[in-house]
């Protein structure tokens, strides 16, 4: 089972202040044990979302709209792709986790969808597409 692992913005995160060269370097021991376990699939920070972009959609109207972005908490500050068996693996793992910023935070893990979820939703062709990705990236 594949999950990406959302680690949630903070006010420091948003303001660009930059973890210590302790804290990055916990993280990298951490990032260490999850790629020799074969967990992590991928994994980076993002800078502050005053460095960003959305693009909403209204039908065929598209308006690009410049951050910053409202609302911190359900801003993402960083991610990890992961393969696990379950989300209970997942769990433990994170648990496992050195705080990803200096004050309170928050992590979460949410299931991608594979082929199978989609039933006989999916054309065959697409369905062999997920088939094939899988069998060459991990996911």
């Amino acid at each position: 089972m594949r999950v990406m692992v959302l680690v949630k913005a903070t006010e420091d995160s948003e303001a660009g202040i930059l973890p210590t060269t302790e804290a990055l370097a916990e993280m990298g021991r951490f990032n260490e044990e999850l790629m020799k376990a074969g967990v992590m699939l991928t994994g980076d920070g993002l800078k502050p979302s005053s460095q960003g972009r959305r693009v909403a959609f209204d039908g065929p109207r598209r308006t690009v709209i410049d951050g910053p972005f409202a609302e911190t908490r359900e801003l993402v500050a960083g991610y990890w792709v992961w393969e696990v068996k379950d989300m209970d693996e997942a769990v433990a793992w994170v648990k496992r986790c050195p705080n990803p910023m200096p004050g309170p935070s928050e992590i979460e893990i949410r299931p991608f969808y594979e082929a199978a979820d989609f039933g006989d939703l999916l054309p065959p062709e697409v369905a062999a597409q997920y088939e094939e990705r899988t069998k060459t990236t991990g996911g």
